[in-house]
């Protein structure tokens, strides 16, 4: 493996502090949904990623790959959209949109991050799993306004519905090649085994014809695309979720043999693309394409829109 992609696939130089706000904090204005924010803790100026969580999870449930993305120099901000949601994600939506102009408010994000520790809110990127993947397109195709512009977009495993006819409200893919009108790059990550039912008692979690093959083909160049072979839907969680809803991250889907080898690829994977797209370096991101060997998981698609 290069020294490059050490660097991504691995933990990162910063020490990371994990912080949770609330809407109680006393801070004015307190950030509109529960937020968990890793943050690297040296003194400088940060990018940013909003990270939004899968359906019906918490975003405790990413801490181990949130803490991977910060401690490569960038800070995360995960909020809680909802605790119990339906099938209509138009309010988490919206709740996505006004987290996002929190941060630039006063006092904002910068009252809540370590002394020295300052956010560049001109770098700012958006990624989401399953369902947030779903929102996190929606947010950037404007269905909220927000004030900030995002420079980048990350789809994590998206989902939007059921099937293909049973999209859940409001419905993001139109099935028009290329029809996305994105004004930022794009990272679509797949796993091989999310479209794979764990047994006939449960659909796959990330059914065929509304899933990240979908989600690519209506991206626009620049946009970029991996597929992890044998991964499964959720193989980027934690190792240990607590909890009733923890315990069924384990039972839902059809998982691959371990979550580290995941998560490791998408925590690594994402630091390449921000790095390209934010800051301008794409050695970690094109030796990737070049070398798929090097991921700690094995790829089954590659393919880059330039």
């Amino acid at each position: 493996m290069s020294s490059v992609n050490d660097d991504v696939f691995g933990m990162g130089t910063q020490a990371v502090e994990l912080l949770k706000l609330g809407p109680e904090m006393s801070s004015h204005p307190p950030p509109p949904k529960p937020l968990l924010i890793a943050t690297p803790t040296g003194e400088g100026e940060y990018p940013v990623l909003v990270f939004l969580h899968g359906y019906l999870l918490y975003n405790t449930f990413y801490s181990q790959l949130l803490i991977h993305v910060a401690s490569h120099g960038f800070i995360v901000v995960a909020p809680q959209l909802y605790i119990t949601a339906g099938p209509d994600s138009t309010e988490e939506i919206k709740s996505a949109a006004a987290i996002t102009d929190w941060l630039s408010s006063e006092p904002g994000l910068q009252h809540s991050l370590p002394m020295h520790v300052h956010p560049n809110l001109s770098k700012l990127a958006l990624a989401g799993h399953s369902r947030g993947g779903k929102a996190a397109f929606a947010l950037a195709l404007g269905f909220a306004p927000t004030m900030l512009k995002f420079s980048a977009l990350i789809g994590i495993d998206p989902v939007d519905g059921m099937a293909k006819g049973n999209q859940t409200s409001p419905p993001v893919l139109t099935y028009i090649p290329r029809s996305f009108d994105l004004n930022s790059p794009v990272m679509v990550i797949g796993s091989g085994l999310g479209e794979v039912k764990r047994n006939v008692f449960f659909p796959a979690c990330a059914p065929t014809g509304v899933n990240h093959s979908d989600f690519f083909k209506e991206c626009h160049p620049p946009a970029c695309y991996f597929v992890a072979k044998d991964c499964g839907h959720l193989d980027m969680l934690d190792d240990e979720t607590k909890g009733l809803r923890g315990k069924a991250s384990y039972c839902l889907c059809k998982n691959g043999k371990a979550r580290g080898p995941m998560r490791r690829f998408v925590g690594g994977v994402v630091v390449a693309f921000l790095k390209a797209r934010l800051e301008g370096d794409d050695r970690c991101l094109v030796a990737i394409r070049d070398d798929p060997a090097i991921a700690p998981v094995v790829l089954e698609r590659i393919e880059f829109l330039e």
